[in-house]
């Protein structure tokens, strides 16, 4: 499993999920964003960090009382206390948001233990607490209920599902306001690489969009005109 780097973490930081999701399309990868999943406060900086994850499978009556979480190897504060730092605690909460996957307690003690973000694809209690930290957290929507009341916190870091993306322990997130990209592992030196560049000509593109320039010949760049400005324009840059 390739390790994150600091150079590879800066370079995501300075991209984009869409710009993520059409490098990752070219390379044949289609299905890398997590749906229904959305930031709890729009204009944080970009979440970057590689997934450790948490699997709940459904409540069992019997297993699931409050007393539970008494036990000091419960594996959803396990996980929250074993998180490595600027990494992404993933949870598989099979999409259903009807009881809570954590609560602003637990999110701000991986806050404070260096972690890079929370994602699931249920939802969190004390979302308006959880949405006021300098934390990057990803939910479907608010959910008051304990996680005991749908969830059972199972595995922690096995290969799950989010959103309907399979997350591997070790793939690189992205997260930024328009929702989060999971990039394999083995690729993301040279898609962090590839974005860097996309994101730089989108800039470009922009620039002259604004200034009135028209689309066809532009993006993309099928009018040979355009790469010798591009390239004048990254002189002047």
């Amino acid at each position: 499993m390739t390790k994150l780097s600091s150079a590879t973490r800066a370079k995501l930081k300075t991209v984009s999920t869409p710009t993520l999701a059409t490098c990752l399309y070219k390379k044949g990868f289609k299905n890398q964003f997590i749906q229904d999943v959305r930031p709890l406060q729009l204009g944080k900086p970009t979440m970057v960090g590689e997934a450790f994850t948490l699997r709940y499978i459904p409540a069992r009556e019997d297993r699931n009382t409050i007393t539970v979480f008494r036990n000091a190897d419960h594996p959803q504060r396990v996980a929250v206390e074993t998180c490595p730092e600027g990494s992404v605690l993933v949870i598989d909460s099979r999409k259903d948001a009807r009881a809570a996957s954590a609560g602003d307690i637990l999110v701000t003690r991986l806050m404070m233990r260096g972690a890079a973000g929370i994602v699931t694809d249920g939802g969190y209690r004390d979302s308006a607490s959880i949405a006021k930290l300098p934390f990057s957290a990803y939910h479907n929507r608010p959910s008051a209920p304990t996680n005991l009341t749908l969830h059972e916190a199972l595995d922690i870091n096995i290969p799950i599902a989010c959103g309907d993306v399979a997350v591997f322990p070790g793939d690189v997130l992205v997260g930024d306001d328009d929702g989060v990209m999971v990039i394999p592992a083995h690729i993301v030196d040279e898609v962090a690489d590839e974005c860097v560049e996309m994101t730089l000509f989108e800039n470009f593109v922009l620039e002259k969009v604004a200034e009135g320039r028209p689309i066809i010949g532009l993006y993309p760049p099928t009018h040979e005109k355009t790469l010798v400005d591009y390239d004048e324009w990254k002189k002047e840059k």
